[in-house]
């Protein structure tokens, strides 16, 4: 039997709007008005793709403090409850993803083997994808509060997760052979 393939990543989302650039009538520039608040919600997530290289699922835990060691941990462990099988996750070179307790929590669950990006090498990662994706759903938006935001991330994450196709565009978006990953 093969094993999932997953590629993990981290990021956070701002009370600040994120501002792209958008459609308005001539002369009309659009003005988002907004408190300057740090309040911001931290975001683990992975993209999935089955051992029979047909299905692609997306994963995600939301927080309101920073992501470290112990919400990794965490995440690994809803993502063995979640996929049944061996795992291969892929992730980036950060100080949250090393050291002791994740090597203890790799020798309790062997089924899980971690592979580590190259530094610096976002474009590698496929759940850089699914980052761009959502940020570019909720650009030029002005939640009031964390309630609001975690309101949208919520939508947001399962609309994505739902859509094959758009999991696919994040791996396309990639810098990954793709003929290796899907059959």
């Amino acid at each position: 039997m093969g094993a999932y393939l997953v590629f993990l990543d981290e990021s956070g989302f701002l009370l600040t709007p994120t501002v792209r650039k958008t459609w308005a009538p001539v002369g009309l520039t659009p003005i988002i008005r907004h408190r300057f608040r740090n309040d911001r919600i931290s975001v683990i997530s992975a993209l999935s793709i089955s051992p029979e290289r047909t299905r692609l699922g997306l994963y995600w835990m939301l927080s309101t403090t920073n992501i470290n060691r112990d919400s990794v941990l965490v995440f690994l462990r809803n993502l063995l409850h979640h996929l049944r099988g061996p795992l291969i996750v892929f992730l980036d070179n950060s100080a949250t993803h090393r050291g002791k307790p994740m090597r203890e929590f790799l020798a309790q669950h062997p089924r899980l083997r971690l592979e580590y990006l190259p530094a610096y090498a976002p474009e590698l990662n496929p759940d850089e994808g699914v980052w761009g994706a959502i940020k570019a759903r909720l650009a030029n938006g002005r939640p009031d509060d964390l309630v609001e935001l975690k309101g949208r991330l919520v939508r947001e994450f399962g609309r994505l997760a739902r859509s094959q196709s758009r999991l696919y565009g994040c791996f396309r978006q990639s810098s990954l052979p793709l003929v290796s990953l899907f059959r």
